[in-house]
This record gives structure tokens, C-alpha cells and sequence, in this order.
């Protein structure tokens, strides 16, 4: 199966799919390995570790492109893919959806930020207008159906400057216009989330930002109101940062680091190690 036709079999399944998201290939592969059927590549956790910067619209399209095949050629499962405002007009859109299928992505997500975007539990954003926005989901929807393997994720920011009305009507027409998921950004409360599912139509994410603005609900819960897709954007990012963090000042103060740190034999395994050295075992001179 195709990377969409299996994210497209996810989604036909009557259940939350709990999807923690990842930056780089690795953590990519940790997902999988821990038993997780799909991941998005966070564009707050890819600009980190990526460029050392915020999410600020400053990473450009080749770059988040090349991140994004690096990640697809390291894993079997699902990557939705952060095209954020498609990186210019619709034609850029064309392109965005275009290339990230052609790097494996399942789905692409494209947003109604003015650009640079922000990122969405932050200050200063701000939407386009409605038939702008209208007209990169448009843009989105020709490049699939013109022979484009991969399934659009419709963002909305509408909720921060122009309410849940607004987001909701942006999201109708988003669905209209032929997005596979919706995803509202920012809901405020348990109301707000369910109110968007039980207005907007087929499959939606939520975004569960730890100490964000929407509820960090249980995932019976998140079930329960109507979410197909819960997405944990920096959950892998805020851990690893926090174990650096917490490691370097034991190397610093010379104190016992061992219980921050995964031991080898286990580090080499989930980096791959033990499978290079089974497959190059069938070639003579893979050793030399």
C-alpha cells in the first residue's frame, strides 16, 4: 500500500489514532518502534532541530522538503507532512502538495496563516482572507486529483483573531472544496472541541499542546467528542530537550549520569545497528 492508501485505511477505522509527532528521522523511528501507526513532522520541532530557531516561518520549502524525505526513507509508517501556507500562491501550493508526495509524505498539510506563519499556540499570527485561503485548498485539491498520491489536511487559524464561527465556516468550505482531514486550531475549551465536531464533517485532528490553549483531555475523551487524529506536536521535542538539559548539567558538574542516559546495547538497537550487521552478514566483503 501506498503511504496515502495507508493513512487513508487509518482513518476508516471508528477510532482515535493517538499520534505523537517527530522532527527528524529518528525520533521518527522511535515512534514506530513504539508501536504507533502514523506521525506528523512538527514544524515547531523541525525548525528547532533543524535550524536552531523558532517556528517563525524562517525554514524554506527545499529545506522542510529534504527534512521530510529524510524522514520517509526512514520509516513504514503514515508521515503527514507541515506544508504550512504552501510557501507562496496557489501555484506555490501546487507545487508544495506535489513535491511532498514525491518525497513519500501520506499528507500534507497546508494552512490559512498569512505568511510567515506562526506557530499556533503563539503570539502574532494572523489569517488571510477566506478566498485566499479558499483558493490554496483549491490549489491543494487540483494537485491531488491531477494524479498525486496523497491525502490534504486543511488547517485553520481563524479561531485567534475571528472566533470558532469563523474556523468552522472556513473548515465547511475547506471539506467542500475537497480536504481529506479538517483541523481547527486553538479551541479553547472542552465546549469549543466539541462543538467544531459536531458541526464539521469526516475526519479531524486535534492538537494537544502540553501547557497550550486547547484541553489536554484523556484520549477516551478526545474519542468520545469526535476526533479521528490526535496529534502531539511537542511532546518528543520538550522530553529530549529536558533530558539534554538535565545531562549536560551533570556533565558539567561531574555527577553520576548514568541514570539520565539509555544504556549502549540498547541505543545501538534502536538506531538500527543490529539489523545493518544481519543484512551486510550476507555479503563477504560487507565487513571491510
Amino acid at each position: 500500500m501506498s503511504p496515502a492508501a495507508q493513512l487513508r485505511a487509518l482513518l476508516a477505522q471508528d477510532k482515535l489514532h493517538v499520534m505523537p509527532c517527530c522532527f527528524d528521522a529518528l525520533s521518527a523511528k522511535l515512534i514506530e518502534q513504539a508501536g504507533f501507526g502514523l506521525t506528523l513532522m512538527s514544524g515547531f520541532a523541525t525548525s528547532a532541530s533543524r535550524i536552531g530557531e523558532p517556528d517563525l516561518g524562517l525554514m524554506s520549502y527545499g529545506e522542510v522538503l529534504d527534512q521530510a524525505r529524510n524522514i520517509t526513507d526512514a520509516i513504514s509508517i503514515p508521515l503527514i507532512a507541515d506544508g504550512d501556507t504552501g510557501y507562496g500562491n496557489a501555484m506555490n501550493v501546487r507545487r508544495t502538495v506535489s513535491g511532498f508526495a514525491k518525497a513519500g509524505a501520506a499528507a500534507v498539510m497546508i494552512e490559512d496563516q498569512l505568511a510567515p506563519k506562526r506557530c499556533g499556540h503563539t503570539p502574532g499570527k494572523a489569517v488571510v482572507s477566506g478566498e485566499e485561503a479558499f483558493d490554496r485548498i483549491r490549489a491543494a485539491r487540483d494537485a491531488r486529483d491531477e494524479g498525486t498520491d496523497i491525502l490534504i489536511l486543511a488547517r485553520t487559524d481563524a479561531r485567534h483573531d475571528h472566533g470558532l464561527n469563523e474556523a468552522i465556516d472556513r473548515a465547511q468550505k475547506f471539506k467542500e472544496l475537497g480536504a481529506d482531514i479538517l483541523f481547527v486550531e486553538a479551541p479553547r475549551t472542552v465546549e469549543e472541541m466539541q462543538l467544531l465536531c459536531r458541526e464539521l464533517p469526516g475526519p479531524k485532528m486535534a492538537n494537544i499542546v502540553e501547557g497550550g490553549e486547547t484541553p489536554d483531555l484523556p484520549h477516551d475523551e478526545l474519542r468520545d467528542i469526535g476526533f479521528s487524529i490526535a496529534a502531539y506536536p511537542l511532546t518528543l521535542m520538550a522530553a529530549a530537550m529536558k533530558a539534554m538539559t538535565e545531562v549536560l548539567h551533570s556533565l558539567s558538574a561531574d555527577t553520576d549520569r548514568t541514570p539520565h542516559l539509555m544504556d549502549f546495547k540498547t541505543l545501538r538497537q534502536k538506531i538500527g545497528f543490529e539489523h545493518y550487521y544481519e543484512m551486510s552478514s550476507r555479503y563477504e566483503t560487507s565487513d571491510r
